[in-house]
Parts: structure tokens; sequence; C-alpha cells
């Protein structure tokens, strides 16, 4: 009987261990928000344009002015859907990422009408060393942000888009390349801040200004709209358990600052 007793409290303890273990190392992962852009330059930050080799940063597109990132076209003659993303340079799998942003009255006229007051920032993206030359998109999941591009329409941001991907909505797959969220209509040089908490290949939540505007689960990659891809690269149904955070330039100008991100434990 006094085994029974001593066995039962050991486990009681050894459960009492492991479970302040965990709750101590969610709390410590709670207060460790680092920041990924030093205000000052894009170290640590790796460029990849279509028709361009990774770590070209064609025509200064990503550049730093007054401590923000920005995506910048004067140097350009024509767009030549030279669609680009700056990749943070290690991946990430279950995080909560922070970043506020305002668009710039830059727009080429030659690039796509739909990428007017329109932007984003990738998730979960293949490796900026595996995207090709003549890769479009990488494979990826994007948090989209839009403007108001008409007065009076309603035009929300923090939505979902998906190159190469797929997510479920709603407990269904869903085969739209973008959902829409919840979120108002911001002008477009108005500073909106930015979250997405992303838990490896389960929930994704968008929120806008402190307010939950979306959410999905199971990031995997499958359908179409990237293209260009390595095949070997492209395996449907391979759920998304990390990968690269990429700020996008396709064609509008826009700013980022205050970007920082801290690692869940789940």
């Amino acid at each position: 009987m006094n085994n029974r007793i001593l066995f039962s409290a050991l486990f009681l303890m050894i459960a009492v261990l492991l479970l302040s273990h965990r709750i101590d190392a969610q709390s410590k992962g709670s207060d460790r928000w680092q920041p990924i852009f030093n205000g000052q330059n894009l170290e640590g930050w790796i460029p990849k344009f279509h028709h361009h080799n990774v770590g070209d940063n064609y025509r200064n597109t990503f550049r730093v002015v007054d401590g923000v990132i920005q995506v910048n076209y004067s140097d350009y003659g024509e767009f030549d859907e030279r669609y680009g993303h700056l990749f943070y340079e290690k991946p990430f799998s279950s995080f909560h990422l922070k970043f506020e942003y305002r668009f710039t009255d830059e727009w080429c006229k030659d690039a796509p009408e739909y990428t007017y007051r329109n932007s984003g920032v990738m998730f979960h993206s293949q490796s900026p060393n595996t995207i090709l030359k003549e890769q479009d998109w990488p494979i990826s999941v994007e948090y989209q942000m839009l403007a108001e591009a008409e007065e009076g329409v309603s035009r929300p941001t923090g939505n979902m888009c998906s190159p190469g991907t797929e997510v479920f909505y709603k407990g269904e797959m869903d085969p739209r390349h973008c959902i829409n969220s919840t979120s108002d209509t911001y002008k477009w040089n108005e500073w909106v801040q930015a979250e997405l908490i992303v838990h490896s290949d389960s929930l994704i939540v968008h929120k806008v200004n402190d307010m939950k505007v979306l959410e999905y689960t199971n990031p995997q990659i499958g359908g179409g709209v990237a293209n260009g891809f390595d095949p070997k690269i492209k395996v449907d149904g391979k759920m998304l358990k990390e990968g690269y955070i990429g700020l996008q330039a396709e064609g509008q100008g826009v700013e980022f600052r205050n970007i920082k991100i801290k690692e869940l434990v789940d």
C-alpha cells in the first residue's frame, strides 16, 4: 500500500513538473519579440525578382528610407512583370508577426490593374534559393494588403491569397485564390497595423488594427497562380509547416516599418 502511495505521489510530481515546464516555456516565448528589420539597412533580407537571379535587388526596388523599408519604382523605365519579394533570411514555423504598412502614390501603369494599392506579406514560403529565375510568385501563403481604390467602395485588407497553395476555410477546402477579410477599408496613405498569427500547419489568424478579421486552417501546397516553378518543389497536398516571410513588390509603392516577430510554442 505504501508503495502505491509513493508511486502515485511520484507520478503526480512528475506531471506537475512537466506542466510547469510547458507553461514556463510558453510564458518565456510570449516575451521574446524580435525585430527582424533594424531600421537602417536590409541586412538579413534576400531579394528575388521575376526575370532575375536571387540576390539581385533590381534597380534598388527595396530600399531603406527614413527608417522604413520602401518598395520604390523611381529608377524604373517599365515594370515588365518584375514581381519581387524581399525574404527574411531564416524560416519560421509557429509565430506571431507584427508590422505596419502604408501605400505611396507611386504605381507602375504597365503593371496589372489589380496591383493598384495592393501588396502583401508572404509566409510559409519556399526558400528564395529554390525560386527559379523565371518564376513569378513564390509558392507561399499571402497576407494581402489593400487600400481604398475608389471613394466609398469597400475594399478590405488583411485578406488571404494562395499562390501555389490551398487552405481550409470554415472547415472546407476553399477553391478561391483570395479570401476577403472582414476588415474596414483604409485610405492609401494611412498607416495600418497588421498581425499574422501562425500555428505551423494548423490555425492561422489575420488581424488588422488589433481586430481579428480572418482565420483559416491547413495550409498546403496545391492550386495554381504561381508559374515557372521547379516541379520538384510543388508537391501538391504537402502540408506547410514552416517557411520564409517575404515582403511583396508587384508594381505598387508601399512602406513597411516596425517589423517584429515572436516565435510560439505550440
